[in-house]
Order: C-alpha cells, then sequence, then structure tokens
C-alpha cells in the first residue's frame, strides 16, 4: 500500500509541475507588458522600471520561470542580496530557515502566489481564501442535491421499468445532461427570481454573506444559495438518476435477489437490506469526480447569480486581465483535482487490494 500511495503522489506532483508550467507559459507569451497592467494609467518610465525590477519581470523568460517555481515550491532558495527577486522579504514570506549556502538561503514556507495587479497589491493568496470556502459551499450544496433528487428518482424509475413515469423521468435526465448551465442559471435567474419572485422571494443575484441596511456588517443569506446549488446540481443530478436507475436494475436481476423474493421479503426490504448498497457503488465513483469539476464549472453559475466565488473572481480577473489571480485559481483547482483523484485511488486500493499490485 505504501509504494501504491508513493507511486500516486509522484505522478501527481509530475502533473501538477506539468500544469504549473503550461500555465506560465501560456501567461507569458501573451501580448502585454505585465508591469503595464499592474500600473494602468498611472504608468511612467520611473515606476516601470521599478515595478519590472521588483517582479522580476526584466529578466529572461527561463529566469522568471524559475522565480515563479520558486514562488509556488514549499522548499525554495532565497537570495541574501536584498537587490534581487528572490531576497527573502519579511512582508513578501513567511518562511522557516532550513540552512544556507554560501549567499542562497534555503526555506521551508507557503506557496507564494504573488500579488494582484488590479487589487491594490492584495495577495493572490487572500483573495483565494476569501472566495473559495463560498464555492466549496456552493458544490456541496450542489452535490447534496444531486445525490438525494437522483438517487430517489433512479431508485423510482428502476421499480416502474418501462411506465410512462419512467420515461418522464428518463426525459428529464437527459435534458438535464444535455442543457448547459449558463443557460439554466439564466433560465431559473429570471422564472424564480423575477417572475416568481413574489412566491419565492429569492433574488436573481446575490451571494452569501450580505451587507446589513446599515452598512456596519454581514449576515448570512442562506436564501441565495438555492438557485445556483439547484443550477450547478443539475447536471450531476441526471448522471446519477442514470446510473442508479441502470445500476439497480442490473442489480435487481441477481440471484440473491430472487432468493430474498423467495424468502417473502417486500420491495422495500429487497432495496434497503440488499440491493441498494451494491446498486450505490457506481455513483459514488460518479459524484468523486463531479465534486472536482464543480468546483472548476462553477464559474458561469456564480457569476449569472453574482455568488462571490472562486468561478466567479476568475471572470472578473479575465475581464481585468489581472493575470495573477487568474494563474493561481487555476493552480488551486488542478491541486483540488488531484487530491481528490489520490483520495479516491486509496479509498478503491483499500477497497480492492487488486488495485495495488
Amino acid at each position: 500500500m505504501i509504494g501504491y500511495l508513493v507511486n500516486k503522489i509522484f505522478y501527481a506532483l509530475l502533473t501538477l509541475f506539468g500544469v504549473v508550467t503550461v500555465i506560465f507559459f501560456l501567461f507569458t507569451i501573451l501580448p502585454g507588458d505585465p508591469a503595464s497592467m499592474m500600473l494602468g494609467q498611472n504608468e511612467n518610465p520611473e515606476q516601470l522600471a521599478i515595478i519590472k525590477k521588483k517582479y522580476g519581470f526584466d529578466q529572461p523568460v527561463s529566469t522568471q520561470y524559475f522565480y515563479y517555481l520558486n514562488d509556488l515550491s514549499p522548499i525554495s532558495f532565497h537570495s541574501k542580496n536584498a537587490q534581487d527577486y528572490t531576497f527573502l522579504s519579511e512582508g513578501k514570506y513567511q518562511a522557516t530557515s532550513l540552512f544556507s549556502l554560501k549567499n542562497t538561503i534555503v526555506v521551508l514556507k507557503t506557496p507564494y502566489f504573488r500579488e494582484s495587479f488590479q487589487k491594490n497589491g492584495k495577495e493572490v493568496s487572500q483573495v483565494i481564501a476569501e472566495t473559495l470556502p463560498n464555492t466549496f459551499v456552493l458544490a456541496v450544496s450542489a452535490i447534496f442535491i444531486a445525490l438525494v433528487i437522483g438517487i430517489f428518482f433512479g431508485i423510482i424509475s428502476a421499480l416502474v421499468k418501462d411506465s410512462w413515469l419512467d420515461k418522464g423521468i428518463q426525459i428529464f435526465s437527459t435534458l438535464g445532461m444535455s442543457v448547459p448551465s449558463f443557460f439554466s442559471a439564466i433560465l431559473f435567474a429570471w422564472f424564480f427570481g423575477y417572475v416568481l419572485h413574489a412566491y419565492t422571494n429569492l433574488n436573481m443575484t446575490g451571494s452569501l454573506y450580505e451587507v446589513d441596511d446599515y452598512g456596519e456588517g454581514t449576515y448570512i443569506q442562506w436564501k441565495n444559495l438555492i438557485l445556483p446549488a439547484v443550477v450547478l446540481g443539475i447536471r450531476p443530478l441526471a448522471v446519477v438518476i442514470q446510473l442508479m436507475r441502470n445500476s439497480l436494475l442490473e442489480v435487481l436481476n441477481q440471484d440473491y435477489i430472487r432468493t430474498a423474493k423467495a424468502k417473502g421479503l417486500n420491495t422495500f426490504q429487497i432495496i434497503q437490506k440488499h440491493a441498494l448498497k451494491n446498486a450505490l457503488n457506481p455513483v459514488v465513483t460518479a459524484i468523486s469526480g463531479w465534486f472536482a469539476s464543480m468546483l472548476a464549472g462553477a464559474v458561469f453559475v456564480e457569476y449569472i447569480f453574482g455568488w462571490n466565488g472562486l468561478g466567479k473572481e476568475i471572470v472578473d480577473a479575465l475581464n481585468t486581465l489581472d493575470l495573477p489571480i487568474i494563474m493561481g485559481a487555476v493552480i488551486v483547482i488542478a491541486t483540488m483535482f488531484i487530491l481528490i483523484n489520490i483520495f479516491v485511488d486509496i479509498i478503491y486500493g483499500i477497497l480492492d487490494p487488486k488495485i495495488n499490485s
């Protein structure tokens, strides 16, 4: 098991290194000067030279690439010369010194995603820390809705196979997988947040935290979670229905189910005690992947509903060419994908020892 885990971690680090490399060079070759983007209308030659020196933009691309890897790496190398970009600035890093090599200090630190171009030098890690929890709450809520409703309708669909109800559920499932999330978001926001607002009391836009009427603080507005969570959960809900239906139909044809029927157990007892546990395996497999994709796929849903999550932050950063936020957010999402996949692989390895061999 240890060898299996080490192998997974090695390939995960290799994948993450590839992601970081692609992201860096993709945004480095974009037209435009990052220093000019940071200064905006306040640009002048003196400030431009200072910014380029401060962030290493005056160095060759290969050197900038090393600087970026050095910033992201937990174990990094820093110069003792205050004029160098890699000088261990106390305001930039919170690090623990490991050892020194002539003019270089090797330190242990948290990854540094640099500073936003548009948020007055605010650190990208702080921006992500403020928005990622909102995206996590939205993704968990959407997954919960997809699981509860999807499993229920999947069971109903399997039990009434080929009936009008089964066909209706299948049509709904097909539509759920076909309709793009941004279209569903616009439709739900307009219909339930505008047309039926008097009955639903739901808003077209809104986030988890809102400022009170006196501007003295924030409070949680749970009703703003309903529409984006439902919209984000539609596609996984449709998948869960299909998987649950097909898996349950397969399980119900097994010999041990016929034995249970022969013993006089009713349908509810058979589903609860025998069929449901085995039928859930493919559903759990699919949901683990969907949860990771939701953290990235919530971009349009968050933006349309005004949900202050990481997805909306990415769209805002794209509109303003705030490259550090875009790069940092993509790396964080990729890391979460990798970690979730490793976790799922470990669970599979525990449940099925053959996978480890």
